[in-house]
């Protein structure tokens, strides 16, 4: 009984992540400024790990869980990456003071 209530709720769980991400799609193509695009692509980022979380439990396999930690680094750099750009034009320093 309690088995069927608790894949019930991860069944919810990933449907109102699919559409929490549709609604971050919209935010990343229709944002107002480049900032709102670089926060609501980094909410999808998370958006993403947590449902690879849950297809892992849905599955029951440990292997998604690996891939889950590769988007968490692949989101961060990017976000990153892209926030220095905005910031300044430039992503890598290069200074030749040699």
């Amino acid at each position: 009984m309690i088995e069927t209530i608790i894949m019930w709720m991860i069944h919810a769980a990933l449907v109102i992540y699919g559409i929490a991400v549709i609604v971050a799609l919209y935010r990343v193509v229709k944002g107002p400024t480049t900032p709102n695009r670089v926060v609501a692509f980094d909410s999808i980022g998370a958006m993403v790990i947590s449902i690879v979380g849950l297809l892992s439990i849905v599955l029951d396999t440990l292997s998604f869980l690996d891939a889950s930690l590769i988007i968490a680094i692949l989101a961060f750099l990017s976000t990153i990456g892209i926030s220095r750009f905005v910031e300044g034009g430039r992503i890598f320093e290069s200074k030749r003071d040699r």
